[in-house]
């Protein structure tokens, strides 16, 4: 088994071509790849023995719409403890490719004992067409109709790409950022109608606040009398 930084290397040099960056981050090896060299490198990655990703473990889909913005945006709060959304990673701190998508897809050798995460920034936002993986690996089927239902990205040669979680007739994709929390519609059964109708959503949209533990009199510890006797 080779180490990590040595199959980081041996990865760049093979697969320079289609390869935007590969980065070693918290002892886990990331490869962007250009959408173009997606297939051939994970073939590569399945058959190479020195490789041997035969496993797939996920396939998800990101949206980096409010990526580096506060989670809160509140004024009795700070960003403090909220590093998750105010910490730049080095995987996207890449600032000639801003694109909002990507697909991301984690992989396992057991022979190797190595993990390897792909990922795929779609360039075109209008646009979402990435390659399916499924010759390769086809536990991808599900895991690619879950990122097609609930981000709109569309897998090039799937041969059954439709909604897996999501109602018949839903409109819209509720993983995106842009998509309302509460939703677009509510349903509710019509007395009158004797049927389930759709409405639009009647509820108010809040903004909810982290909980604070303050300084005050409900947490300061009372001394005991009998210390320092």
């Amino acid at each position: 088994m080779t180490d990590i930084n040595s199959l980081c290397t041996q990865m760049k040099t093979q697969f320079a071509d289609g390869l935007e960056q590969a980065i070693i981050a918290n002892d886990e090896l990331t490869l962007e790849v250009k959408p173009a060299h997606l297939v051939t490198i994970c073939r590569a990655l399945r058959d190479q023995p020195e490789f041997d990703f035969k496993l797939l473990l996920d396939v998800c889909g990101v949206d980096y719409l409010h990526y580096g913005l506060d989670d809160w945006q509140t004024q009795s709060t700070t960003s403090t403890g909220f590093a998750r959304g105010v910490t730049h990673s080095p995987i996207r701190d890449n600032p000639s490719k801003p694109t909002r998508f990507a697909v991301v897809y984690h992989c396992l050798s057991l022979t190797q004992n190595h993990r390897v995460r792909l990922r795929v920034n779609v360039p075109d936002e209008n646009e979402l067409i990435v390659d399916s993986v499924m010759a390769i690996w086809p536990a991808a089927d599900w895991f690619e109709r879950e990122a097609f239902d609930l981000f709109g990205i569309v897998f090039r040669g799937h041969p059954d790409l439709r909604r897996i979680l999501t109602d018949y007739g839903f409109i819209g994709h509720p993983f995106r950022k842009d998509f309302p929390l509460i939703g677009k519609v509510e349903a509710r059964y019509d007395a009158n109608l004797k049927r389930v109708i759709y409405e639009p959503v009647s509820i108010e949209a809040r903004v909810l606040e982290p909980k604070v533990i303050r300084h005050d009199n409900r947490y300061v510890i009372e001394s005991d009398p009998n210390d320092g006797k």
